[in-house]
């Protein structure tokens, strides 16, 4: 495929983030993908390590700041325990870990966007769906849906979370039901119109996805591919 069809690939893009780790992000992607049983779904997770780190497997290889800084791999096991492997479980046709150092998710993106323009999908012109875990990727795309999942709960919040707030189309609350009847959490250092003026939906442990966010997700799903990754 030449280069320049490429870059003119869209997708329908669902973004789920979150203001911090252990909220139930990579929860609400399986919901979303066991939701839509017949869409094929493309998954994935972007994680950014931090200082030291190496993006290739993870740990501290020695390797200098510039060297290894972006890797992906598909999942090819449902049953491996990595969050990539609970995306198949659920149902999704093809899933990826896109792994790059902080601050470099922009040189992860030529080999997520190599990895999906190969993908058998794409070469035999079949719609899909992307769906992906991250707050960062904002920062090079605007999705056809972004979901931010807020627990009032947890006070740790990412800088990348804060920035994207404003941004998200709905919020998805956990916690418990004292916690977010909470005027303004002790940790929120946003406007509280945010928690006001933002559609919401309270998903507890174990539930179903409910309603509205279905109703998101569908017209998202209906809608014309315009997100060029």
């Amino acid at each position: 495929m030449p280069a320049s069809e490429k870059s003119s690939a869209a997708w329908r893009v669902i973004v789920v983030g979150g203001h911090t780790r252990s909220i139930g992000k990579t929860q609400l992607v399986c919901d979303i993908i066991s939701a839509f049983p017949h869409e094929n779904w493309i998954a994935g997770k972007i994680t950014q390590y931090g200082h030291g780190v190496c993006a290739q497997n993870g740990d501290n290889c020695d390797c200098a700041p510039t060297d290894h800084v972006c890797a992906i791999s598909w999942e090819s096991r449902s049953d491996s325990g990595t969050d990539s492997s609970r995306f198949l479980a659920a149902g999704a046709r093809r899933s990826f870990w896109l792994r790059t150092k902080q601050g470099f998710l922009a040189e992860g993106l030529p080999l997520l966007r190599q990895a999906l323009h190969e993908s058998p999908e794409q070469a035999h012109g079949e719609p899909a769906a992307l769906i992906v875990e991250s707050n960062s990727l904002l920062q090079f795309l605007k999705p056809s849906l972004y979901l931010a999942v807020i627990d009032p709960a947890k006070e740790d919040f990412k800088d990348s979370a804060r920035a994207a707030l404003d941004r998200a189309d709905a919020l998805v609350l956990r916690g418990t039901g004292d916690v977010l009847q909470a005027a303004e959490p002790a940790w929120m250092k946003l406007p509280a119109r945010l928690l006001k003026e933002k559609p919401s939906v309270t998903q507890r442990e174990g539930q179903p996805l409910p309603e509205p966010l279905h109703v998101l997700v569908q017209r998202a799903l209906e809608a014309p591919a315009r997100v060029a990754i």
